[in-house]
């Protein structure tokens, strides 16, 4: 199996004591901070935004995921950009010139990627299979976490690791939404290179044991 990398999700931190949680993550096995921010017209909830990807670069060890789940993501790349994201993921239903975007995401030196909703198909991708560094697949209906997974995804998974395959494409594919211990191994067997933990890893009584666990899937 390829070497596969997880991904705690911000958004199911206690924002109450975040320090500690981001060092938390900073101690783990933990390959990403994946922060998820969302405007309340895309997706029905609010999250952060600029002011927090500044503030969690400050102090996170690991690299920033940031997940624009926002209408007219183009008009706000530069600013994630210069709070300190990483890589840019943008969606597929909320960017009117999704080409354009991903090849000025990649001028800035980091990695561009591109989200899809649980009923977009993978097809949709076809053109910017070659573009993209990262492809995102939501496996819940964004806007909320501790939702459960949606199985379809699986299909979803395996679709596009066969077209990547195909073309010797070396893009990542990111599974966000619903992912824990429960379904970890069956995802990565579909073709998934990125795990996306939010609720399973900072809601457990030990999230650096439950980072070790899904970084070690296939330790024997």
């Amino acid at each position: 199996m390829r070497k596969h990398l997880i991904a705690p999700s911000l958004i199911a931190a206690d924002f109450t004591k975040l320090g500690d949680e981001v060092a938390m993550v900073n101690n783990s096995e933990a390959d990403l901070l994946h922060l998820d921010v969302m405007d309340g017209r895309f997706v029905p909830n609010i999250t952060f935004g600029m002011i927090v990807v500044e503030a969690m670069k400050k102090i996170s060890k690991k690299p920033l995921d940031v997940h624009l789940m926002i209408l007219e993501p183009e008009r706000y790349v530069d600013a994630f950009y210069k709070a300190g994201a990483d890589v840019i993921s943008i969606h597929y239903e909320a960017c009117t010139h999704v080409h354009r975007t991903l090849e000025h995401i990649k001028s800035l030196g980091i990695k561009a990627g591109i989200a899809i909703n649980p009923h977009t198909p993978v097809v949709m991708l076809e053109d910017i299979l070659e573009v993209a560094d990262v492809f995102l697949i939501m496996s819940v209906n964004p806007g909320f976490g501790g939702q459960k997974f949606i199985y379809q995804t699986i299909h979803k998974i395996k679709q596009l690791r066969e077209r990547l395959d195909e073309r010797n494409i070396c893009a990542r594919i990111e599974i966000d939404g619903g992912v824990g211990l429960q379904n970890a191994e069956e995802i990565l067997r579909a073709g998934a290179d990125v795990l996306v933990a939010g609720s399973s890893v900072f809601g457990d009584k030990n999230p650096m044991q439950t980072i070790e666990k899904l970084k070690n899937i296939f330790a024997k």
